[in-house]
Parts: C-alpha cells; sequence; structure tokens
C-alpha cells in the first residue's frame, strides 16, 4: 500500500494494528530512499479525523524539529496522520525494577516526567500515549514515546492534570517493587493519587525530586554489576547466536562421523602425531 502527499511517498512495511476504523501501520518514506521509517494511523471515523485536526492544529507554524506530527493528508476514504518512528522497546517489557536498586528506579521516574514535560503534544494525544503505554526505555534508561496508539479513544476534553494523574500511576507501577522499602516517593505517590492532588507535571517532578533516595557512591563491582543489568538483552542475543553456532557446528560433525565412519577434521591433528622428526609412531 502506498501513502502519498506532497511531501511524502509512504510504503507500508509492517502493519502494527488493526481496530474499527483505523490501522496503524510502520511505513518507509520513498522520498528518503526508504531510510526514513514513519509510523501512519489511516483513520475511517470522521469524527477522529475531525477530533486530531483539532488537536494539532497550528503544528505546521512549529519549526521542523520540534514537529510531532510530520504530515496528514486525504487518501481515499482514509486520513492520514504521520508520526515519527523508532524501533520499540517497551517500558513494560525491559523495565527490571526488582533487579534495580531505589535510586536507579527514581531516576526512570524522573526521565518519563521530562519527556512528558518537554515532549510538545497536544495533552489530549499525551493522554492517549500515557494510557495505552505507548513508553520505551533505552539501555542507558532514557525514555521515548511510541505513537502506535488507537485514535479512537481519543477525548479532546484531556487536559495536564488528566495526564499529570495519569503519568503518576505509571511512576507508581514502576516504583511498586520497591514499596516493601518503604520508599518516600512511593508513599507520597500512593496518598496524592488516592487523593486526586496532582494538577501539573511540575508538581510531580517536585515530588520525585524531593523525596528521592540520596545519590550513593557505587565500587567498581556495582558499577559492573549495573552495566550487565543494562546490557542483559545484548548480551543475551550474543549468547544465543553463539549456542546456535555450536549446534551446527556439532550436528555437521555427528553426521561426518554417520557418513564417513569417522571425522576428516580431526585427522589433520591426529595425522600431525604419525611421524615425528625421522620416527614413525606406526612401526
Amino acid at each position: 500500500m502506498i501513502y502519498e502527499s506532497e511531501k511524502m511517498r509512504l510504503e507500508g512495511i509492517r502493519i502494527i494494528k488493526t481496530a474499527g476504523e483505523y490501522k496503524c501501520l510502520v511505513c518507509k518514506d520513498l522520498t528518503s530512499g526508504g531510510k526514513s521509517l514513519c509510523t501512519v494511523l489511516a483513520v475511517h471515523d470522521h469524527e477522529v479525523v475531525r477530533a486530531m485536526l483539532e488537536i494539532f492544529e497550528g503544528q505546521e507554524d512549529r519549526p521542523e524539529e520540534e514537529k510531532t506530527l510530520l504530515d496528514h493528508f486525504s487518501m481515499g476514504e482514509e486520513y492520514i496522520f504521520v508520526f515519527p518512528y523508532r524501533r520499540e522497546r517497551p517500558l513494560d517489557s525491559f523495565y527490571m525494577g526488582d533487579a534495580y536498586p531505589l535510586q536507579e528506579c527514581e531516576d526512570v521516574c524522573i526521565n518519563v516526567l521530562l519527556t512528558c514535560i518537554s515532549c510538545n503534544l497536544p495533552y489530549p494525544f499525551l493522554y492517549l500515549i500515557l494510557s495505552q503505554r505507548q513508553l520505551n526505555i533505552t539501555r542507558d534508561h532514557s525514555i521515548f514515546f511510541s505513537y502506535a496508539v488507537d485514535p479512537q479513544e481519543l477525548d479532546i476534553s484531556k487536559n495536564e492534570r488528566d495526564c499529570t494523574v495519569e503519568c503518576a500511576r505509571i511512576l507508581l507501577g514502576l516504583l511498586e517493587s520497591k514499596a516493601n522499602q518503604k520508599a518516600i516517593s512511593y508513599q507520597i505517590l500512593s496518598k496524592k493519587i488516592a487523593n486526586k492532588s496532582y494538577q501539573k507535571f511540575t508538581e510531580l517532578y517536585r515530588d520525585i525530586r524531593i523525596t528521592a533516595a540520596p545519590k550513593e557512591k557505587h565500587g567498581i563491582l556495582a558499577k559492573i554489576r549495573a552495566f550487565f543489568r543494562r546490557n542483559m538483552d545484548f548480551f543475551f542475543r550474543i549468547l544465543l547466536v553463539v549456542s546456535i553456532v555450536l549446534g551446527l557446528v556439532a550436528l555437521v560433525l555427528l553426521l561426518t562421523n554417520t557418513i564417513f565412519g569417522d571425522i576428516p577434521f580431526l585427522r589433520i591433528f591426529f595425522n600431525g602425531f604419525k611421524k615425528i622428526g625421522t620416527e614413525s609412531l606406526l612401526q
């Protein structure tokens, strides 16, 4: 499927999800030689399209580096919204709260907050991202958003307060493994979420900052352990590849022994010891 506007020519390469009156897919932009990937929301429902256009009104006036909505246009019965794409690394899957010390968990919470504050997204759309858990974490614990949301759930009445409360719920989940440590940040979040006290992201940021555990100086062993924790998935992939290679080698040796009665490769080593100098060991 090709989606084409004045600025972009997009070819679908992977469908992420389809539901009701919309579909979400990853496309490559052919105008950039296929090197640039985008998240495309193709929407049929006219009410959803109207709501999306309303909340993103004025995006065209922003500098290119600040734009989140890269393009939007009508094509047939669908209206196309184009967002950036970055390979997913879901926070829910790659965040290992049980393995992290409290300070590291609170650092991740702060990174989630800073990403929300600096994202330049309209609050109704940010609420979609937060409520549908489109958050990702890098190996160095930076946070970035995915845009594979279901726009049919868009509510244009959502504001900063709604986003802050939803973000606070996410942070509470990240700190849940530290509840038995009587973490002050977890206790404060629990009370304020129950009372619906948060109105702004800055209030939530202040609470996390003030109640965060003091930074500890880690020795060399602790730093090494932290490095292996952060790169655990990378080392696992290397181990998996090595295991597959060794398995294939073992299979080849087994088949060779079955067919030829021995392993020709080993003759290189065996034949080298039949004769040492001028003396044959077979005499």
